[in-house]
């Protein structure tokens, strides 16, 4: 019994020798080991086969390329007009969403000024009595009565507010926000900042404008990012022509293009670089009177 048990440990210890024997002859010839000078004494390597060499060459414009492409998927270096079509990809750029707020916020009061300039009829407000109430005092007045259904011009509800609805939603959704989020953007826009913000200094929060501006605001404005991804791909060309695409851009998403031209806009390729850019040029004519100072402004499209 212990012969037999001795015996088959002999054969294991052989099988054993014999495996480890053929693997160090396959690595011999696979990476020519007779080529290795070894230090005597140490266990460093002088000279490192060819083959081994390539294995642990470290490729720096691979490993370079690498690093950029993971660089780029970076949120807010990402431009979603270079991407593929997607109702849900999420690339957020919240610092120019920051500067596109603070715009709005002051287009807002722009805005108001105007509609002030109109008409009662076509605004529906009471100016006399804005002039003898004090201003918070008005708004929160207001607040506590809305919302109600308003009375408003049609064109004002069922026009301007779904336009306005579109491009707080484009102010969004072209900064790399999804269909979900710029539409919480809209409806953020359109409820907190107009109709619970600035409008409510001059009239009750309405109802049709609440359900209206998001909601239509998000259809019209997605069918917006659409045709605006077209025109980018394009050059910014719509039916060929660079006049009407550009036209048709800033229509589709004001915010981004205007500021664009000050804080740059990505999707200008740059051929097209000056397409926005403004040129000023002072100038000084002599002439028989004396001199003539003047400036010329130059605006490429």
């Amino acid at each position: 019994m212990m012969n037999n048990i001795a015996g088959k440990q002999k054969n294991r210890r052989l099988f054993i020798l014999l495996f480890l024997l053929a693997y160090v002859l396959n690595i011999r010839a696979q990476y020519g080991l007779d080529s290795l000078d070894w230090k005597i004494g140490s266990d460093t390597l002088r000279t490192i086969p060819p083959v081994m060499a390539q294995s642990f060459k470290i490729d720096k414009a691979l490993t370079d390329n690498i690093r950029n492409e993971n660089f780029k998927l970076i949120p807010s270096k990402v431009n979603i007009y270079d991407l593929p079509y997607s109702m849900t990809a999420n690339y957020p750029n919240y610092k120019r969403l920051a500067l596109n707020s603070g715009v709005l916020y002051g287009a807002g009061f722009l805005a108001l000024g105007v509609l002030y300039a109109l008409p009662e009829n076509a605004t529906a407000w009471n100016k006399s009595e804005t002039i003898h109430t004090p201003p918070f005092k008005r708004w929160w007045r207001n607040v506590k009565k809305g919302p109600v259904v308003d009375k408003d011009n049609f064109i004002f509800n069922y026009v301007l507010h779904p336009y306005g609805g579109a491009a707080y939603y484009m102010g969004a959704r072209s900064q790399g926000f999804n269909i979900l989020y710029s539409a919480l953007y809209a409806t953020g826009v359109s409820t907190i900042f107009w109709e619970y913000g600035i409008e409510a200094f001059m009239e009750i929060p309405s109802l049709q404008d609440l359900i209206i501006t998001p909601i239509a605001g998000t259809l019209m404005g997605e069918g917006f990012y659409i045709l605006k991804r077209h025109i980018v791909a394009n050059d910014y060309r719509l039916f060929g022509s660079p006049v009407l695409g550009n036209i048709v851009a800033y229509l589709i998403d004001p915010v981004n293009e205007v500021i664009g031209i000050f804080a740059g806009n990505p999707n200008r390729s740059k051929s097209r670089a000056t397409d926005t850019n403004f040129a000023y040029t002072p100038w000084i004519s002599a002439s028989d009177n004396g001199k003539i100072f003047g400036f010329t402004i130059n605006v490429s499209f």
